[in-house]
């Protein structure tokens, strides 16, 4: 058992914001299932995120756009009934709250009252102020997220580091601080240089946690199914593997095969 399991008390947005004044680093990871969930929380993770990125990695989607409200409460829920400690953030999926801010806010009830999770996190800066504010009024911690937005691939074209040029730098600024002034409890920041978040950071007092940001930042997050190497065909500078779990469990399966067809499997020690 982690030993951070034993001394840290359950996550909470206080918690979080009190990591960031003592330069305690966050860290994060996703998780969609109680299987994953419950070892990911057993390791001493602060954050796990049920994310739009379900759409991929759980139901083979090229975007994060066609998940549902439905698939997200199922995911969420299985995650909650399996974590003690960590802090449950669910992304609010593509349709659910962008220019209607009553109909984020019948979204996020959704997500807490149904799946028991702790924070719903929304994707964009004062376009959805109104919809952050309105969530915030039903007592629901929201984390927002900037830079490479995955719901808006369609309107960016592309999945290229955001933020480079001087304009678009200075818009992300001005939304992080749009964010926290609206209320959020935490920034996710993807793919922007490494500078502009530290940036962000410095100048925010609520934690910002980046992805592909650098380490100026106050913590990480990767896809869990990408850092265990469960996937293969997603390689972007930013990630670190740290197993490569789709090559071990590919071998386990072909030995498997090999052992039930030679009826090697199961041995007299195997059976009743």
């Amino acid at each position: 058992m982690s030993s951070a399991k034993k001394d840290v008390k359950k996550i909470t947005t206080h918690v979080l914001q009190e990591m960031k004044r003592r330069g305690e680093k966050i860290s994060m990871l996703t998780a969609y299932d109680f299987t994953m969930a419950k070892i990911v929380d057993n390791a001493g993770i602060d954050v796990i995120l049920v994310g739009d990125s379900a759409s991929n990695v759980m139901h083979g989607h090229e975007t994060t756009l066609p998940i549902t409200l439905d698939q997200m409460v199922s995911h969420a829920s299985a995650v909650v009934r399996a974590v003690n400690r960590a802090l449950i953030v669910v992304d609010l999926p593509f349709g659910t709250y962008q220019g209607n801010s009553k109909e984020a806010l019948n979204s996020a009830i959704r997500i807490m009252k149904e799946s028991g999770a702790h924070a719903v996190k929304l994707e964009g800066g004062k376009e959805i102020r109104e919809s952050v504010e309105r969530i915030l009024t039903a007592g629901i911690p929201v984390m927002g997220h900037l830079g490479l937005t995955p719901q808006s691939i369609y309107k960016f074209g592309t999945y290229n580091v955001r933020a480079r040029e001087e304009e678009e730098a200075a818009k992300l600024l001005e939304d992080a601080k749009i964010l926290e002034k609206s209320g959020c409890f935490a920034l996710v920041l993807e793919k922007i240089p490494a500078t502009l978040a530290a940036k962000v950071a410095a100048e925010l007092a609520i934690p910002v946690i980046g992805i592909g940001a650098g380490n100026g930042v106050d913590g990480q997050v990767l896809v869990t199914h990408d850092m265990l190497g469960l996937t293969y065909e997603f390689s972007p500078r930013f990630l670190r593997r740290y197993l490569n779990l789709y090559d071990e469990i590919n071998g386990a399966v072909k030995k498997y095969i090999t052992d039930v067809k030679s009826k090697d499997f199961p041995n007299d020690q195997e059976q009743y």
